[in-house]
């Protein structure tokens, strides 16, 4: 077994606050949401259709930007936990990757592809 490794998404600087941006790394789609110091990233998919979140490039965030939401059934999502509260998935989950900061970077740790 290899031992866990987190590789850098950007320096946090990049991510507005308040705001979400869509990335890819290792051939995965993600999606970053920064509130203050914290960030919480998901992979960009929903768990009804497995399809991407946003309708353009970064637009992650409802209107009031206070929940993810999937542009193509309108499902709203839970920045801190990515739990579906409305829509076609209500109670099934964003899948979550394990997110750290080091010295105003983000790092995170990609599932097996």
């Amino acid at each position: 077994m290899t031992a866990a490794h987190f590789i850098e998404l950007c320096p946090i600087d990049e991510l507005p606050d308040g705001e979400g941006r869509g990335f890819e790394r290792e051939g995965q789609a993600l999606v970053a949401i920064r509130r203050g110091d914290r960030v919480y990233v998901y992979l960009n998919r929903c768990p009804h259709r497995g399809i991407r979140l946003e309708w353009q490039p970064d637009q992650f965030l409802d209107y009031e930007r206070q929940f993810i939401q999937c542009a193509l059934h309108g499902a709203l999502f839970t920045i801190d936990s990515g739990t579906c509260i409305a829509g076609p998935c209500p109670g099934e989950q964003l899948d979550a990757v394990p997110t750290r900061i080091e010295q105003g970077r983000v790092l995170v740790q990609l599932p097996a592809a």
